[in-house]
């Protein structure tokens, strides 16, 4: 996809708005070069910038007319060997936020104007650089919190979801192109037995799809982590857990019952997964007001929770209150710990699986022992998929998940219309429309608004 930028030069600071080491200011356009020669000076030379060669890296000073106003590393990319295709400059300097700012203003002073959010990115996808899919995946590149996050951003990066959209849609404008040729040309062409095979074709688009619609769940869990909560009765080492995961006294622990009556939120990277832990009030029936709204709190974040921990006191046998936890986890992914397994044991896996079938993990918190099997168990259900994950390490975004039903939806009609006995017409208008469909996930059929919902997002300087 080619377009034709606007030829006005843009710049901005690509790097953050806090001191640092280095700080770079990004300008890109026709007048890129003109700009740089500008205000640059080097050391030794009266060079022009724009005479050398691409990709080089230059040593010198940038001016406002006569006053120096850094010592600086200049790079040089000619168009259309650029992130946006076009000329672009990138001036590194000292890291700190007035010089940065300073430098800037200089390059805006002559010749250039402050870039929008995402700007950059945008004219990469304009000029044909990258697709809209690619685009997005910049910005969840940036916002990574954890291994896989960063893995599925950068294989979108790479083009993972063009490709199985691109392929769809190839095969779509195929049986399109098909139809309306036999429609053009009965006599050459026949048509007689292709609902059958169309239907079949659909069919497999349907489950690829489909396919692609189930990485939206994985993806939420890539990039916001996974929301665990955990619950148990009180004084069963809820708390200790959670200090014990974050490395610190986040939680007040006692030995007085009832001690949590909120929710205590803390977000951990375990093993390269993100974690949103919630450790809960213990679950108990009381009549203590306060702590029945944390109660209360309690099963609520245990019904909506993606996987939930929950922590015995093995020492004590169990009463009312953990048979009444354990309905509540029997259709969750839940991982049961058999807290204070340093003392006299009263409950034992086989106790908790007459109620509830799922992993049970000996553990004492206090003294941080069977907390590596709790971890790799948490890591295993993960990569299994009991905690959602995907093989292919990419996923879609809300944008790309709501064009997809929409495809879906069409795919589902050309079905429909074979079912029903309908004309070929309809096959081709219905493929029609999951096509364009297509065409807008990875940007080749796509509003200027929604390019500019798309890219508003960014942070400045990408």
């Amino acid at each position: 996809m080619e377009i034709n930028m606007n030829s006005d030069t843009i710049a901005a600071i690509a790097t953050a708005m806090s001191p640092s080491g280095i700080g770079i200011i990004r300008i890109s356009g026709d007048e890129a070069l003109a700009v740089i020669d500008r205000i640059y000076c080097s050391k030794n030379s009266n060079k022009k910038l724009s005479e050398c060669k691409s990709h080089t890296i230059h040593y010198g000073y940038i001016y406002d007319y006569n006053e120096l106003i850094d010592e600086v590393m200049v790079l040089i990319m000619k168009a259309p060997n650029s992130y946006t295709r076009e000329d672009t400059v990138e001036i590194d300097c000292h890291g700190g936020v007035y010089v940065m700012k300073r430098i800037l203003e200089t390059v805006i002073k002559y010749g250039a104007r402050p870039a929008e959010p995402g700007e950059f990115t945008k004219r990469a996808f304009l000029n044909g650089r990258i697709d809209l899919t690619q685009a997005e995946s910049v910005i969840e590149v940036i916002n990574a919190k954890n291994d896989y996050a960063l893995k599925s951003s950068l294989n979108q990066l790479k083009g993972s979801i063009h490709e199985d959209v691109k392929k769809i849609r190839d095969e779509i404008i195929y049986e399109i192109a098909f139809i309306e040729s036999a429609l053009d040309d009965p006599e050459h062409i026949s048509l007689e037995g292709y609902p059958e095979k169309l239907h079949k074709i659909v069919d497999k688009e349907v489950e690829n799809v489909d396919k692609l619609l189930k990485t939206f769940d994985n993806g939420r869990i890539l990039k916001e982590g996974i929301n665990t909560v955990i619950v148990g009765k009180p004084n069963a080492g809820k708390s200790s857990l959670l200090n014990v995961l974050v490395g610190q006294e986040k939680a007040i622990v006692t030995e007085i019952a009832g001690t949590t009556r909120d929710v205590l939120e803390e977000q951990i990277n375990l093993n390269g997964i993100t974690l949103n832990v919630m450790d809960t009030a213990g679950i108990r029936n009381t009549s203590d007001v306060v702590e029945k709204i944390g109660v209360d709190r309690a099963r609520s974040y245990a019904a909506n929770a993606d996987l939930v921990i929950y922590v015995i006191d093995a020492s004590t046998n169990l009463d009312e209150n953990d048979y009444e936890i354990m309905k509540l986890l029997q259709d969750k992914k839940s991982i049961v710990l058999l807290n204070k397994s340093d003392l006299d044991i009263k409950v034992t896996p086989a106790d908790v699986n007459k109620y509830l079938d799922t992993k049970i993990i000996s553990i004492s918190a206090k003294h941080n022992t069977g907390i590596d099997e709790f971890e790799d168990t948490i890591k295993e259900m993960f990569f299994r998929g009991e905690v959602t994950f995907n093989d292919e390490v990419y996923s879609i975004n809300v944008r790309q998940k709501n064009s997809l039903q929409i495809v879906l939806n069409y795919l589902k009609q050309v079905n429909q219309s074979i079912e029903d006995g309908m004309a070929e017409d309809f096959f081709s208008i219905d493929l029609m429309g999951a096509y364009e469909e297509l065409g807008k996930i990875i940007g080749e059929s796509v509003e200027d608004d929604l390019v500019e919902e798309i890219f508003s997002k960014f942070c400045m300087g990408k």
